[in-house]
């Protein structure tokens, strides 16, 4: 085929593509609402106050793309889900996308129908233990009772590290996050395993006294989280996907919640311009106007404000940015270019 006939191809292709949506991105245009999948109430990643308000890094990922999509962060509707039922309910159409603090792998992403974003957190598993054992590794939990919730990663990664370090662990498993949490500060195990990010909310949700309760140093896996959606819907993973990247961008140049609006009219900086729709529109390659990224980080800030606001070393949550600065900061957050 020559180059000609390519390029007329390629064109032909290009705009059948973006003619048609595929049937997610069509359902939440027609319902003009986002449903997405949450945990049942893991502080500072989702979890709902008294009033029934949800907050949280993933909860604020969710809204960022209901605001570039939609023109509105609260066109949203919350569907907690335990681990046991979060697959399914994406398979099912039950969901639009999952935002629950899941662990990508290569069985999520390439078996069971779902296709992963962008990773919005890296993590690792990690050990709890109460402080009065003294423990200063995980490699000295011999023997130990060890909780953890059934159907995730973690459950797995503790087999493994068990006979990997022929520990002999007794794993004690629970189907729900509350009641596993529940069984360790009652005793019922001598520690704990979840991901650090998961153990350092649950020690600030639940422990009398945080002091009394050690995170053991050791990661025993990798665990990067994001959202997951449906295969068979392009426009809309790239939609989800390009709005994480994008709040990734608007920190690595800058542009804050407080300040978006002045740079959109201001702002003489190329990239700056093209990231918030004033010299380029992006937006037209994703199905959306010029101003989606401008809507998103208005709604709820750049990427290093939403994890200061939920998850940093203010919160009760606690924790530094690590893995997660960028990487233009030592860590491993490093956006697509939006361009």
């Amino acid at each position: 085929m020559n180059a000609f006939r390519f390029s007329l191809c390629a064109l032909a292709l290009g705009a059948l593509t973006s003619a048609h949506a595929g049937k997610t991105l069509d359902s939440i245009r027609q319902r003009d609402q986002i449903t997405v999948g949450i945990s049942t109430g893991v502080p500072g990643f989702s979890a709902a106050d008294s009033q029934g308000h949800w907050t949280g890094l993933d909860v604020d990922i969710a809204k960022a793309v209901a605001a570039a999509l939609l023109g509105d962060a609260g066109k949203v509707k919350w569907v907690p889900l335990a681990s046991q039922q979060r697959f399914t309910a994406l398979q099912s159409g039950e969901i639009d996308v999952l935002s629950r603090n899941t662990t990508v792998t290569l069985t999520r992403d390439a078996s069971i129908g779902l296709a992963s974003t962008a990773v919005v957190f890296y993590d690792g598993q990690a050990f709890m233990v109460p402080a009065k054992m003294k423990v200063k590794s995980a490699t000295q939990l011999k023997g130990a009772t060890v909780c953890v919730q059934s159907g995730t990663t973690s459950e797995k990664n503790l087999t493994d590290f068990s006979r990997t370090h022929k520990l002999n662990l007794k794993p004690v498993v629970f189907d729900k996050f509350d009641a596993a949490n529940a069984a360790y500060f009652a005793g019922r195990c001598q520690a704990y395993t979840t991901d650090a990010s998961g153990l350092a909310s649950v020690r600030a949700k639940e422990a009398k006294d945080a002091k009394e309760h050690v995170i053991l140093p050791e990661l025993i896996s990798k665990e990067p989280l994001g959202p997951l959606v449906r295969r068979g819907d392009e426009e809309w993973l790239a939609i989800v996907r390009w709005v994480v990247y994008g709040l990734i961008e608007a920190e690595e140049n800058g542009i804050t919640q407080a300040n978006v609006a002045r740079l959109k009219a201001e702002s003489t900086d190329p990239v700056v311009g093209r990231l918030l729709g004033k010299t380029e529109d992006t937006g037209k390659l994703l199905g959306l106007d010029r101003d989606w990224l401008v809507r998103a980080v208005q709604a709820v800030g750049h990427y290093g404000e939403i994890y200061e606001r939920h998850v940093g070393e203010k919160t009760p949550v606690g924790l530094p940015r690590g893995l997660n600065r960028l990487w233009n900061q030592g860590g491993l957050l490093y956006a697509l270019p939006v361009r």
